[in-house]
C-alpha cells in the first residue's frame, strides 16, 4: 500500500484534464516501467500531444489479462474544492482527496504498484497494461489502443476496465453519443413575428421532443431494470442562441447526448429525432418560413457493454473477489471503454476501486479501504496467472 499511495500522489500531481496533454504522465509511467524491465509502446493521438500506453508483463503466451484505465480527468474549473485538486490530500477520515483519485488514477496506482512483484513472478500468462487518453470526452483514445493491442499483442486476453465500481463486477453499461444540433432561421424585428423564423423557438421544440423520445421508449417497454436509470436516456446539456431580446434569432445550437441501453441502438433512437426535424422543416416551409436543422456527432458512438461472452473473465475475477461480491452482476448507466474492448472481440468486465458517486465532483476522493481491496485482488490475480491457460 505504501507504494500505491506514493504512486497515486505522483499521478494526481499531473494535470491531465482532457483539454491538456497527458505526455508528462506517460513519460513518468514509461520510466517507471523501464526501471522494472518493462518495455511500453506509445500509441500517439492524431494531434501528437497525447498518447495511449500499452505494455506486457510476462511471457508472450495465449490468454492473460489486460488491465485498462484512462489517464485523463475532468475539469476542476468552477468547482469549490477545499484543497488543491492536483495534490493528494489525506483527510484523516479514511479518504484520499484529489482529482482522479477515484476516476481513475487510484486503479492505475494499484496496478503500477504491483509491477515490481509481477515483473519478478513466474507468470505463465501475460499481464497487459493499457492506459488511454481522452476517455472523458468520448472515449477517443481507446479505439487506436485496442487496434494496436490486437495487432501487436493479443486477441485472447481478457479485459478488466478499472472504473470505480466499489470492487463489484459490472457486466453491462450503456452506450453513449454526444451530438450538436444547429438551427438556422431568419432574423426579423420581434414585433413582426410573421416575417421571420426564430431559431430559438424551433430549438425549444426540438429540446422538448428529445425528452418526449425518452418517454416514448419507456411507454414502449424498452426498459432494463438492471440499470438504475432503466431506459435509454436523452439529455440536453448546453444551449445558446440569439443576439438580442427584440430580434428573432437567426441561429441557435444545443449540445446533447443519447445514452442507449445495450439492447437499443443509437441509430434507431436518433432516427426518431431526425424524422421530427424533417417534419418541422417541411411544416414551416409550407407556411413560407425559412429554417435549416443540422446535427453533427461530436464523437464516434461508444458502444454499450452487453452481458454476454464474458464467462471466462467473470470466472477469473470471481476467484479473487470476496464471497459477497463474487456472485454480483451489476449494470451501470455511465459509459466506459469496456464496450469498445468487447466490440474488439475480447471478454470484458468493469471492476475497480471507488464509487462513481465521487467521480467528477469537487473534493473527489477514494476510500483507502477500496484501494486496499483492489491491491489484494490484483495480488491474487497475479498468482492465478502463474498457471498456464487451460
Amino acid at each position: 500500500m505504501k507504494q500505491t499511495l506514493e504512486l497515486l500522489d505522483r499521478l494526481v500531481a499531473f494535470d491531465t484534464t482532457s483539454s491538456e496533454s497527458n505526455l508528462a504522465l506517460v513519460n513518468f509511467v514509461e520510466q517507471y516501467l523501464a526501471e522494472h524491465g518493462i518495455q511500453a509502446d506509445r500509441v500517439m493521438s492524431p494531434c501528437g500531444n497525447k498518447a495511449n500506453l500499452v505494455a506486457r508483463i510476462g511471457p508472450r503466451a495465449p490468454g492473460g489479462v489486460m488491465l485498462s484505465g484512462h489517464t485523463d480527468v475532468v475539469p476542476v474549473k468552477g468547482q469549490p474544492w477545499s484543497t488543491d485538486p492536483f495534490r493528494l490530500h489525506d483527510g484523516n477520515d479514511g479518504r484520499l482527496y484529489g482529482r482522479g483519485t477515484c476516476d481513475m488514477k487510484g486503479f492505475i496506482a494499484c496496478v503500477l504498484a504491483m509491477v515490481p512483484t509481477w515483473s519478478q513472478a513466474a507468470l505463465k500468462q501475460p499481464i497487459y497494461l493499457g492506459f488511454s487518453y481522452d476517455e472523458e470526452v468520448g472515449c477517443l483514445g481507446a479505439p487506436d489502443l485496442i487496434r494496436h493491442f490486437c495487432q501487436n499483442y493479443s486477441t485472447s486476453a481478457q479485459v478488466i476496465v478499472g472504473e470505480p465500481t466499489e470492487m463489484q463486477p459490472v457486466v453491462a453499461q450503456k452506450g453513449a453519443t454526444n451530438l450538436r444540433t444547429r438551427v438556422v432561421g431568419r432574423e426579423a424585428h420581434s414585433s413582426q413575428v410573421n416575417q421571420g423564423t426564430s431559431a430559438v423557438h424551433v430549438a425549444a421544440r426540438l429540446v422538448t421532443y428529445i425528452e418526449d423520445i425518452m418517454q416514448m421508449l419507456v411507454q414502449e417497454g424498452r426498459v432494463d431494470p438492471a440499470f438504475n436509470v432503466p431506459h435509454t436516456s436523452l439529455h440536453v446539456g448546453k444551449i445558446a442562441g440569439g443576439t438580442a431580446i427584440n430580434i428573432m434569432a437567426r441561429e441557435c445550437q444545443f449540445d446533447w447526448e443519447i445514452r442507449h441501453l445495450p439492447t437499443d441502438t443509437f441509430e434507431a433512437v436518433f432516427e426518431r429525432f431526425q424524422a421530427y426535424c424533417r417534419d418541422i422543416e417541411i411544416g414551416l416551409r409550407d407556411q413560407g418560413k425559412q429554417v435549416e436543422i443540422s446535427t453533427e456527432l461530436l464523437n464516434t458512438t461508444v458502444p454499450g457493454l452487453v452481458d454476454r461472452d464474458n464467462a471466462r473473465v467473470m470466472t477469473l475475477a470471481r476467484r479473487h473477489l470476496p464471497e459477497e461480491s463474487a456472485g454480483c452482476r451489476h449494470a451501470v448507466a455511465y459509459a466506459t471503454e469496456a464496450g469498445q474492448f468487447q466490440a474488439g472481440g475480447m471478454q470484458t468486465i468493469i471492476l475497480g476501486p471507488g464509487s462513481i458517486a465521487q467521480a467528477h465532483q469537487p473534493d473527489e476522493y477514494v476510500e483507502l479501504e477500496q484501494l486496499q481491496h483492489c491491491v489484494a485482488f490484483l495480488q491474487r490475480l497475479g498468482k492465478d496467472l502463474e498457471q498456464p491457460l487451460e
